[in-house]
């Protein structure tokens, strides 16, 4: 039976957060996340880079590390890995065969996610790792990974509004919902806020600090006892390369140097942002007695690998930019990654003045429940060109309706059209042109793009 068939019983429950299912699975399976140290990240936008780099170096470090992240992009097997290594189908099969068997008939069944969530439980303590990187699924107070009371570092990267049908109308109340990852006694890294959901942060921990001070500083949160360190983004200071200033209030220190020069693997501005996250909770671990030396960061940061996000690949012997951008916060970071690829000259503007911004040729689909406008706004400029799909086997937008909207917000576009399927939009898209094509809008896209198998 493969995995599909296993999982498949179990997708028309949805998402339904709560704790209660999971804890009383994971109960009847022997309570195997007990046995995993872990690092928690929760954030709308970041934290599968967050938990790349981490795993990578801890990896690195000789370390024997489980991560856990979601959604997949090709296969359910992506999502669970040792050692930088997805789990084999067999032994996933086999987990899930274990889980199934530990649930009572006689309980509410557990949802697909909490099903592969406790094989990621079950697999770590299995294997005996020394430590897991997890990712939150959505949330973070009632999702499926929060079952941890004592997790080693939690992470939270960024918080804007996406999955408000589920968390939430506001900023402030997806806020809250990823706050929950907050434990007693556990330090907390947080990445920069948006001023509402930095005040619900902040309220949680039950401190008048505020986030984002220069230098990066360590706060004490009264109630939980637990410090909370706001790294400010690293400075870039050659190609690939950035500058990380350290925590300087550290009990312990074995550093040299007040700063550590690292390479970037990953593309993007805002990776300058998630990287001092991942960097700010290996220091953390440090100082707890972690064994992870500068060598070990600088290999494990050079190594690190995010498929699907800002990545290059080749499509019939075109180069093509493709991303996951699926929210506004993240279509914003993919537009400005765009603008600075050695522009174009275009023509001069109605000043006089000559621009330099890429025409670009987006080949898009989006899921129905994502903020399509704001996307749009974030993304298109003059000139771009088009090209819409539909999202394979998932909740699709009308590609018609799209295409209606992206004319209403950007009607100087100089081509925007529909196309039934992936393929057909790629080939027209490269037909002929000296514009960047980037491919985006959706994981789920992007993961049917890898799955046709093009490079």
């Amino acid at each position: 039976m493969d995995l599909d068939s296993l999982l498949q019983p179990f997708q028309h429950f949805g998402v339904h957060l709560g704790l209660s299912r999971i804890v009383k699975l994971l109960a009847n399976l022997g309570n195997p996340h007990d046995q995993v140290p872990i690092i928690h990240v929760a954030g709308t936008n970041g934290k599968g880079s967050v938990c790349a780099y981490l795993s990578s170096v801890l990896t690195e470090a000789g370390y024997r590390t489980g991560r856990y992240t979601s959604p997949h992009l090709v296969d359910w097997t992506e999502r669970i890995c040792l050692n930088e290594q997805p789990i084999p189908s067999e032994a996933l099969c086999q987990l899930i065969l274990q889980v199934q068997a530990a649930i009572d008939p006689d309980e509410e069944s557990p949802t697909q996610f909490e099903v592969i969530t406790a094989a990621a439980w079950l697999y770590f303590a299995q294997q005996q790792v020394d430590i897991a990187v997890v990712e939150v699924g959505l949330g973070g107070r009632l999702d499926a990974t929060n079952v941890c009371s004592q997790p080693l570092v939690t992470i939270i990267t960024s918080i804007s509004r996406e999955h408000w049908q589920q968390l939430g109308p506001t900023v402030a109340d997806i806020a809250r919902e990823k706050a929950g990852i907050l434990k007693p006694g556990c330090p907390a890294v947080v990445g920069p806020l948006p001023p509402d959901a930095q005040k619900v942060v902040l309220s949680a921990l039950n401190t008048s600090a505020s986030l984002g001070d220069t230098p990066p500083t360590q706060e004490p949160i009264l109630e939980l006892q637990s410090p909370i360190f706001t790294p400010q983004p690293a400075h870039q200071i050659a190609t690939g390369w950035a500058e990380y200033e350290r925590i300087q209030n550290l009990k312990f220190k074995n550093h040299n140097s007040k700063t550590l020069k690292y390479p970037l693997a990953l593309q993007g501005q805002i990776q300058l942002t998630n990287s001092v996250l991942a960097l700010a909770a290996l220091e953390i671990l440090q100082e707890k007695g972690w064994q992870i030396s500068e060598a070990a960061i600088i290999n494990g940061m050079a190594k690190t690998k995010w498929p699907g996000r800002m990545q290059w690949v080749t499509w019939k012997n075109h180069k093509l930019l493709i991303d996951g951008a699926h929210n506004p916060a993240a279509a914003k970071v993919l537009r400005d990654y765009v603008n600075t690829l050695n522009p174009r000259p275009k023509p001069q503007s109605h000043e006089g003045k000559e621009t330099t911004q890429h025409s670009v040729n987006w080949v898009m689909g989006m899921l129905s429940t994502k903020e399509h406008q704001d996307i749009f706004q974030a993304l298109l400029r003059p000139e771009d060109k088009l090209y819409l799909v539909p999202v394979p086997d998932s909740n699709s937008a009308d590609i018609a309706e799209l295409a209606k909207l992206a004319g209403d917000i950007c009607p100087e576009l100089r081509f925007c059209s529909t196309y039934p399927d992936l393929s057909l939009a790629l080939d027209a898209a490269f037909t002929p042109t000296d514009n960047l094509v980037v491919l985006c809008g959706s994981l789920y896209l992007i993961g049917h793009f890898l799955g046709m198998g093009n490079e």
